[in-house]
């Protein structure tokens, strides 16, 4: 039975779901693992566009080392499709509204379904610098995690495109994957324990602007500098903002919380939003971001969401 199907025998019924999920990637498809594992019903909703799509392969994630984002997606789908209790819905939410008894999505078709519960973990969207060749090498050359590409890059020249006081700590730390050149302006200044820091890890600090990125894209071999330099480049850490690909959170109500990366969603330890009913995973809930860190918010966000319904319906049956 084809996965989308699985959705309408359960239509007709006044709460069909007991989980909505926006968002099918990693904090999304863990999640729903879990709840279907309890029998519970449950629709995942997803529009196919996951942050990770520019990236050629995942790496650092524990037996999935390499391969293709989309591949370990899409085994984790399967996996979760062969329940019996479990529904997707390949389609654009455009709304959610609290009802009594849960929340209602609307589609992007106008058709609408409800749950009783909401996890939203469709994840964020990078902000990138607006420098001619950033876009177009995105995942690829130019880049945000050096714990997910650093190794691949071999070592060699490695820039890194300061933001805020977050720069030191993200330069020093890309600098153990190669020579690292900091391109930071002169407005952001340095403290003598960063400057130490920076001198200690090797790191050369450029305060010229970048003009833009040369190479035959996706491949990079350097930036361009304002002043005419060209300083030779094998890849970029960007270090791009974040922010939340979608305003559900904040319509519902949910508090949002500054992070070094962006604003995010506001949870607790167990990613219970400040929203009763609402919970949170992923990216779209930390500052610091990859699949592993997703699939753990997702496991631990399905156990706090199971917990709330079995505290409701024993309230009910007493």
């Amino acid at each position: 039975m084809p996965i989308a199907t699985k959705l309408e025998s359960r239509e007709s019924e006044t709460m069909p779901h007991d989980a909505l999920i926006i968002g099918g990637s990693y904090a999304g498809l863990s999640a729903a693992m879990q709840l279907v594992r309890a029998r519970r019903r449950v629709l995942v909703i997803d529009d196919g566009r996951p942050r990770n799509r520019f990236a050629a392969r995942a790496h650092g994630v524990l037996t999935n080392d390499g391969k293709p984002g989309a591949e370990i997606a899409a085994a984790a789908r399967a996996q979760v499709a062969a329940y019996p209790t479990a529904a997707f819905r390949m389609a654009e939410a455009v709304g959610i509204e609290r009802i009594d008894g849960g929340f209602s999505v609307t589609f992007a078709d106008g058709t609408r379904t409800s749950g009783r519960r909401l996890l939203l973990s469709h994840g964020v969207e990078d902000v990138l610098a607006d420098i001619p060749g950033v876009k177009e090498r995105w995942g690829r050359t130019a880049l945000h995690c050096p714990w997910c590409h650093g190794y691949e890059i071999g070592g060699g020249p490695i820039g890194v495109l300061g933001r805020g006081d977050h720069a030191v700590q993200y330069a020093a730390t890309v600098a153990e994957w190669g020579q690292v050149t900091l391109f930071m302006g002169l407005e952001v200044g340095l403290s003598p324990e960063d400057a130490h820091l920076l001198y200690r890890r090797g790191v050369t600090i450029e305060t010229t602007p970048i003009a833009r990125l040369e190479g035959e894209a996706p491949t990079l071999t350097g930036a361009r500098l304002t002043d005419g330099r060209f300083v030779d480049l094998k890849a970029i850490f960007v270090g791009a903002n974040v922010r939340v690909a979608s305003p559900f959170a904040e319509r519902l109500g949910c508090e949002m919380t500054d992070t070094p990366m962006g604003r995010v969603i506001k949870v607790d330890a167990m990613q219970q939003t400040t929203q009763p009913g609402v919970f949170a995973a992923g990216d779209l809930a930390r500052a610091a971001s990859n699949i592993t860190l997703a699939t753990s918010d997702g496991m631990i966000a399905a156990h706090a969401l199971f917990r709330s319904l079995v505290e409701e319906e024993t309230a009910i049956a007493a």
